[in-house]
């Protein structure tokens, strides 16, 4: 499950999309929270949906609000959690 990258990444790593993780820092592209910058919370692999921490609709009564799933072609990444040393490798891969 991939999502577009900002310019500067795109130039930094020679890549156009690249896959999300927990942690990434994204902008909303489309939909009615567009232009919002926010961490990725949750992926759903299963659904195919990535929540947002920020991102979520607020509930009459009171009530918790409730995460708003986005689609991953609707996101653009901007910042990439690199904590893991494989995802480093897999973006050195393609840098040449």
């Amino acid at each position: 499950m991939a999502s577009n990258l900002s310019k500067e990444l795109r130039g930094k790593y020679k890549r156009r999309s690249f896959p999300v993780r927990i942690g990434d820092k994204v902008k909303v592209m489309r939909g009615q929270f567009k232009g919002k910058i926010s961490a990725i919370d949750k992926v759903d692999v299963t659904k195919y949906k990535v929540y947002l921490t920020d991102v979520a609709l607020k509930k009459e009564g009171g009530q918790a609000p409730i995460k708003y799933p986005l689609s991953p072609s609707n996101i653009q990444l901007i910042t990439l959690n690199l904590d893991d040393k494989a995802r480093i490798k897999a973006l050195e891969r393609t840098k040449k």
